[in-house]
């Protein structure tokens, strides 16, 4: 049975790929090969997890999603290129993602390459275009902060130095905590989810008088941490537990690097406990944020039971 967040969260993911589409038909004057490898990784099926995660965000501090859908359109673009090269063979080595060949797989390494880039420099370019100017200058600090070397760039090196896969002369100590992990997740994962909710509260706050609410702000920040974290783990359960067809893209990966994870941490049910634990204290943040601050709840809960 749908529920009537379920229902939302497809009015959301509908509306996001309309103005993703929207955003790459009104550069038709770009080359036709990177307009095409853009749009096979930009409109594959997936969650719009984010920006969901921004148009909550936004409504829960009194914004519209009319206000959200730049900054959300962002977030995927940024997330997308991400995507695009994490599954390089320099990188992941991923040949299927979303259900379907990897771009490079797809289209040749140079044009994925090309397709991230510019996805990339398109977001900030939607943001600049399309959001008011407070919303746009805090917006693309924030995004340039999240997704850069302090932020999800800084995490995949991390991950990469994890798997020994620097230059030996580049090389960082091996994770070997739960510290050590959170420390990869919470930028690699995390500062994306972050920033998706900090986006949101600037498009509903940032042009009035007296700014953004920073309590808000303190309430999103300590959702996305602990959503962030429970993500992951439940990311890494889905590579021991899982299957392909269910997730979407390969399984098991993580085993055959010897890569440390959640699971082969803690083992399978305290890893399970532990996202619990995360999601409970995410629903905890919002739950005084009313009806949109409950959506974001039941966003949360639902990690504890997603399949892909």
């Amino acid at each position: 049975m749908t529920t009537a967040w379920q229902e939302r969260w497809k009015f959301i993911q509908e509306q996001v790929d309309h103005h993703l589409n929207a955003e790459l038909v009104a550069r038709m004057d770009a080359p036709s090969a990177i307009r095409e490898a853009m749009h096979y990784s930009l409109l594959a099926p997936g969650k719009r997890l984010r920006p969901l995660l921004a148009i909550l965000a936004c409504e829960a501090a009194g914004g519209t999603i009319e206000q959200a859908l730049p900054g959300a359109c962002a977030i995927e673009m940024i997330h997308t290129y991400s995507l695009i090269h994490d599954d390089l063979p320099a990188m992941d080595d991923d040949d299927l993602r979303r259900g379907r060949p990897t771009c490079h797989k797809q289209y040749g390494e140079a044009l994925a390459i090309l397709a991230g880039d510019a996805l990339l420099t398109l977001a900030f370019e939607v943001i600049a275009q399309r959001c008011p100017a407070k919303t746009a200058s805090v917006s693309i600090l924030e995004l340039a902060r999240g997704a850069g070397m302090v932020g999800m760039v800084g995490g995949q090196v991390l991950d990469l130095a994890a798997e020994n896969r620097l230059d030996a002369q580049l090389r960082m100590p091996t994770p070997e905590t739960v510290g050590d992990l959170e420390n990869i997740h919470r930028r690699k994962t995390g500062a994306l989810l972050v920033t998706a909710l900090r986006l949101g509260l600037y498009a509903a706050q940032a042009e009035r008088s007296e700014g953004f609410c920073r309590s808000t702000l303190e309430q999103f920040d300590v959702y996305g941490r602990s959503f962030g974290l429970a993500f992951q783990i439940t990311d890494d359960l889905l590579d021991v537990q899982g299957s392909t067809a269910e997730v979407g893209k390969r399984v098991g990966k993580d085993a055959e690097r010897g890569k440390l994870t959640y699971p082969g941490l803690l083992g399978i049910q305290e890893s399970r406990q532990r996202a619990d634990v995360l999601c409970r204290l995410a629903v905890e943040a919002v739950t005084p944020l009313g009806p949109a601050g409950g959506m974001l709840a039941q966003v949360a809960m639902y990690l504890l039971d997603r399949d892909r």
